[in-house]
């Protein structure tokens, strides 16, 4: 099994423009974004709520989330994202990847364009 990682930009929906590079894990398992709080405070991200997640090994634990505007390449979507707390990892979750237009492949270990359909 392999590791998929990605470089994407995150903003403030305000100024989704003026982004800061980050490198994600691509958690093909994961919801939502996770991008480390001090990244998420120097953007001007504001929090929104505390919700309770579940790790993969069952573990529930507590995070602040908010409203990112996310770019890769030319691409530009907004999603939820979890205020990451020391130790947790950046990740990009299907949410984030889903509002950029875009799925993860499995088996080539690679971004895919997903099918835009209006229903």
């Amino acid at each position: 099994m392999g590791i998929t990682s990605v470089t994407i930009d995150v903003a403030n929906p305000a100024t989704p423009r003026a982004g800061e590079p980050v490198d994600f894990l691509v958690d093909s398992g994961a919801v939502y974004s996770v991008v480390q709080s001090r990244v998420l405070e120097r953007l001007g991200i504001a929090r929104i709520g505390r919700e309770e997640y579940r790790l993969a090994n069952g573990e529930k634990i507590h995070r602040d989330k908010g409203i990112a505007a996310f770019q890769y390449g030319e691409r530009i979507g907004g999603a939820d994202v979890i205020f990451g707390e020391e130790g947790d990892m950046d990740l990009v979750g299907a949410t984030t990847l889903e509002s950029l237009g875009l799925s993860f492949d499995p088996l080539r270990r690679e971004l895919k364009p997903l099918p835009m359909l209006l229903a």
